[in-house]
């Protein structure tokens, strides 16, 4: 499974990394769904979860994708410690909070509520507690795991931190529009 996988990531890099996302956010939703709503099968929001599917395949993965090859043929620095700071840093200030921002606007959009609401109640939270996981997993990320994998690693450890922003999104009841 896992050749099968490799061959798909070099043959068609994009659309594989999109469909493995929009997986992995569906299963972040689940998780959130079952395991700390606990909701039950009968009470589980499917569009919620197909929103999360929808965002982490058309957006998420795409830009992930493409920022993480941007990252590896720009920030380029003789001592490879200092490049690798400079990718994390670059990663969080621009990506992760400009994702924040995109996946919290979007989410308001397809539930049908006004997105500057649900950003005046949620993109701070979602940005500091961003701020406490992702730089230390970027780091290794960026210092261990080969261009081609970093996404599936973001992707692994998002099982948890998608479970974490889907949770904290449907927390914020934003105003209707």
């Amino acid at each position: 499974m896992f050749r099968w996988y490799q061959m798909k990531l070099a043959t068609r890099p994009l659309l594989t990394q999109s469909v493995t996302t929009a997986v992995l956010f569906a299963t972040g939703d689940t998780m959130a769904q079952q395991l700390v709503e606990k909701k039950g099968l009968e009470k589980h929001d499917l569009a919620r979860t197909g929103r999360m599917a929808l965002y982490g395949g058309a957006i998420f993965g795409p830009a992930a994708t493409t920022w993480f090859k941007f990252l590896q043929n720009k920030v380029v620095l003789k001592n490879k410690n200092a490049e690798i700071l400079a990718r994390v840093a670059c990663d969080q200030t621009m990506f992760a909070s400009t994702n924040l921002f995109v996946f919290l606007s979007s989410m308001a959009i397809m539930e049908g509520t006004s997105p500057k609401d649900k950003l005046d109640q949620s993109y701070l939270t979602a940005l500091k507690s961003n701020w406490m996981v992702w730089p230390f997993i970027q780091c290794v990320n960026f210092k261990f795991v080969p261009l081609h994998h970093r996404v599936l690693v973001v992707n692994v450890i998002s099982l948890g931190w998608n479970c974490y922003l889907s949770f904290l999104n449907s927390q914020t009841p934003a105003k209707s529009i």
